[in-house]
């Protein structure tokens, strides 16, 4: 019967691959999550018994009345502790009830002492039962839902050799201070010191004496499990009189050993005197290292850098490493010819109606993000045009499969005619589509994405949305694609998960030899492909750093930010739909600093009436609990094209029609969305946000808009109205701007782009463009400056917010409100926290007299290093 799991503690829910420790995060324990603490106790997640409860009192062992048998393990490393800032409230023995306190444990105290406070939960017997229904990435409070606990189905269990040749059977349990009585359910892998024949084979043993510090407690158990059952041997661990099979981490923890304490290995089969031999080791010597450095297979330096360095565009911040699995995806050949109208008519029915199956069956599971990029691929599965074009060429007697793939590249060919690179994510959408039909037309069953071993790094061509759903969540560190772009569909999916993604990296990377060792920066932009064992052991080590520096900025992001001196920065979200809203509020966001609208224009054959953006910005308004909302109008134009509003022929529609120009030119469009968004309750709550401002007539224009509106609809003041600066003229002209509107956002994107005359998704110059380059940053001091003088705030929305190396340039240079990805929003406030305002316009002023993006960029990191030096 399945059981309802609740929240043992209050915190962030997260997989278990947050778990900076690998017997968790590679489930050598089992399966389950984890919570990063924002609490101070531990409670049970359902009516359940104790089993187990080290001296430690870190971690606590319970098992259903169904037999489900449950890990609680506050934190990582805590066993070191000596129960220093733990009080149990329970005992082995003793039957507890779900919400009932386990234990409680000082936060602030052992925060500093401990490795991480991440504590996982793991269901210990997962070939018996498995966690279902949980939903990763939220805060969650003591007693929420967590999931769901069920019996898999019953089959016969084996225990104890490689083979399985011994039957579970029901035992007593040992515990540090003798037997638990016998009604108490039992641990598998525990049995009486009586039991001493395992099989017909003579046994052998060896005693040794416990050395490990901390005994054995969950990371050694698991070491000790992984190494034994790769042998056929019988083995068991007996001390003090009880005795455990040393295949079973959960058994060995029972044992409740402690160093010094006496041990006999004891085993029979073939293999038994190698099996001793591999164990004794591992409970005398020190731990092993969590990631092995292997021999790394040579590189071909021809091919890359001549440090074995690959630039690239990053799509979704993070570093990752792990072993590079490269992955060419073949297309799946189709035959030409069809076998009647009627029959290739009826299969494209069928095709079609599997792929929406599936698709609705994904969109069911996913998260928010993944389930907005399923609803547009739902949308070009069922469009008119695409569909009547295949039809069209079925009935010239071709194939379905055939049909629909020239009905797809044509739609491909006509985008690609179009000559904008930032396309390239409708264009990938439509390929992912086609694939997904053709291959239910043909009927094959190949894996559309590789088995991934784990803490895997995907180097591939380019990745389907598709594909990157399918992959092993769990196994994926990153992944560096040859082609593609930072805004495409599959990068927003990366960075939603928070995967390190690279993108625009070049067919350097397939000379990459599959498993090799490798570090994904992505946050330089780089992929080190020949990294050596110190940088790569450098690298886990900033991995850990970050996970312990999370949990702290995690427990203060909902607190105002201020700088060190006292100085207001406001830290608000981007935000691009409702469902992103509570994501925002539970990372500390102080309100949407972008909201971008184009969610509710793309993917349709019609624009939304003013009801509909009536109900979806109030929807977000209200979500966001009076936190204010600012509203970007309609950025359509260039690289966001929809087919209801066709543009003018343009050889160049990055300077064409786009943002504000594009809503002048279709007043009609613009007024509906402006009398929208004056619509929403309560009035001072919105914004206005106007994009691809140029010069202050544009901005005269939908202020006269404004005032005409708010009079209709009888408002007695005006909305506040604000205009992004992207362009370097809007930026030389920003005195000017600020004299006519409310306050003045910069998107960094758009500006580097245009300041710098390279497009950010060109896979030759993406990696050059950096909006950390003097340049950028004196137009942004431009902006700041002008504003000043007519009292205006500045914010920045656009990517350079979101980089931590930036935030304190940026408030140098007077920047007062950041607006940045739900995701960041924690790390970003405690970036602040650290910095003064005398500090960081010293730090500004130096940057601006340097000659490149690389030269502020070092510049920053050694003043971070300086800090940090001083600090310690």
């Amino acid at each position: 019967m399945a059981k309802t799991l609740r929240a043992p503690m209050r915190g962030w829910l997260s997989s278990l691959d947050e778990v900076p420790d690998e017997v968790f995060s590679q489930r050598l324990l089992g399966d389950g999550v984890a919570i990063d603490p924002t609490g101070d106790a531990m409670h049970a997640p359902c009516d359940a018994m104790v089993v187990s409860l080290p001296d430690s009192k870190h971690a606590i062992a319970l098992r259903t009345e169904e037999g489900a048998e449950l890990l609680l393990h506050i934190g990582i490393d805590t066993v070191a502790l000596a129960g220093k800032g733990f009080e149990a409230h329970v005992a082995v023995g003793e039957r507890v009830t779900t919400g009932q306190r386990l234990i409680s444990f000082d936060l602030a105290g052992i925060a500093p002492l401990a490795k991480s406070l991440i504590t996982p939960i793991i269901v210990t017997n997962g070939e018996a039962f498995e966690l279902s229904d949980v939903r990763f990435g939220r805060e969650i409070d003591t007693g929420d839902l967590l999931g769901t606990l069920a019996p898999r189905p019953v089959v016969p269990t084996q225990v104890g050799t490689a083979s399985g040749t011994a039957p579970v059977v029901p035992t007593k349990v040992g515990t540090a201070s003798g037997t638990v009585p016998p009604e108490i359910p039992t641990s598998v892998g525990m049995t009486d010191s009586s039991a001493v024949g395992m099989t017909d084979l003579p046994e052998i043993s060896r005693r040794v004496r416990l050395t490990l510090e901390h005994g054995i407690h969950a990371r050694p158990a698991a070491t000790i499990a992984q190494a034994a059952k790769a042998f056929a041997a019988e083995i068991q661990l007996r001390a003090k009189g009880r005795s455990a099979n040393a295949k079973s981490a959960v058994g060995m923890l029972s044992l409740g050993l402690k160093c010094d304490d006496d041990v006999l290995i004891a085993a029979s089969g073939d293999d038994a005197e190698q099996a001793i031999a591999a164990i004794a080791p591992l409970l005398t010597d020190a731990e092993a290292q969590p990631y092995a450095v292997e021999p790394q297979t040579p590189v071909r330096p021809e091919q890359l850098a001549t440090d074995g360095r690959v630039r690239a565009v990053v799509a979704s911040r993070g570093l990752a490493v792990g072993r590079a699995v490269v992955f060419r995806e073949a297309e799946i050949p189709v035959t030409e010819g069809g076998r009647g109208v009627a029959h290739e008519s009826a299969e494209l029915e069928r095709a079609r109606a599997q792929v929406r199956e599936h698709l609705t069956r994904m969109s069911n599971a996913a998260h928010a993000t993944a389930r907005e990029v399923i609803a547009a691929h739902l949308e070009f599965l069922d469009d008119w045009e695409l569909v009547a074009a295949a039809r069209r060429t079925i009935s010239k007697g071709k194939s379905a499969a055939f049909a629909w793939r020239r009905a797809v590249r044509e739609s491909v060919d006509a985008l690609r005619s179009l000559g904008d690179a930032r396309l390239a994510e409708r264009i990938d959408d439509l390929l992912d589509l086609e694939s997904q039909v053709v291959q239910a037309l043909v009927g094959t069953a190949r894996a559309c994405v590789p088995a991934l071993p784990e803490r895997a790094i995907v180097v591939c061509e380019d990745l389907k949305p598709s594909q990157f759903v399918a992959l092993d969540a769990s196994r994926l560190a990153g992944i560096c694609m040859a082609s593609g772009g930072p805004t495409s569909h599959v990068a927003i999916l990366a960075a939603a998960l928070g995967v390190p993604m690279l993108v625009a990296a070049g067919p350097a990377i397939f000379n990459i030899a599959d498993g090799r060792l490798v570090i994904l920066d992505a946050e330089n932009g780089v992929l080190h492909a020949a990294a050596d064992a110190e940088a790569i052991g450098a690298a886990e080590r900033t991995l850990l750093a970050r996970q312990q520096r999370k949990q702290v900025e995690r427990a203060s992001a909902q607190l105002e930010c201020r700088t060190a001196d006292g100085a207001r920065i406001e830290v608000f979200a981007n935000l691009g739909s409702l469902a992103e809203v509570p994501v925002a509020i539970a990372n500390g966001a102080e309100g949407c600093g972008l909201l971008r609208t184009e969610f509710l224009f793309l993917e349709r054959s019609s624009a939304p009436d003013e009801a509909e953006q009536r109900r979806e910005y109030q929807a977000i308004a209200t979500a966001l609990g009076g936190r204010p909302l600012i509203v970007r109008t309609l950025d359509i134009g260039g690289d966001k094209p929809i087919p209801y509003l066709p543009l003018p022929s343009e050889p160049n529609p990055a300077l064409g029609l786009r943002g504000i120009r594009t809503g002048l030119w279709r007043p009609d469009l613009l007024r509906t969305q402006l009398r929208a968004i004056l619509a929403v309750e309560p009035f001072d709550q919105c914004r206005v946000l106007l994009p691809m401002i140029t010069d202050v007539a544009e901005l005269r224009a939908i202020r006269r808009i404004v005032v005409e509106l708010c009079r209709e609809l009888k408002r007695s003041s005006e909305v506040s109205l604000g205009v992004m600066i992207e362009t370097p003229a809007a930026a030389v002209i920003a005195e000017q701007l600020a004299r006519e509107c409310d306050f003045l956002s910069i998107g960094t994107n758009d500006l580097t782009q245009y300041t710098l005359a390279m497009d950010r998704t060109h896979s030759e110059l993406a990696h050059r463009i950096d909006a950390l380059h003097p340049a950028v940053l004196r137009l942004i001091e431009l902006v700041t400056l002008g504003a000043q003088r007519h009292d205006r705030l500045v914010a920045v929305c656009g990517g350079l917010a979101s980089d931590p190396l930036a935030v304190p340039i940026l408030i140098g240079l007077g920047v007062r409100e950041l607006s940045v990805v739900p995701a960041s929003i924690p790390q970003i406030k405690a970036l602040v926290r650290d910095v003064t305002l005398e500090s960081a316009a010293s730090l500004a002023q130096a940057a601006l007299q340097l000659e490149s993006a690389e030269a502020v960029r070092a510049l920053v990191r050694e003043g971070a290093h300086h800090a940090a030096k001083v600090t310690s």
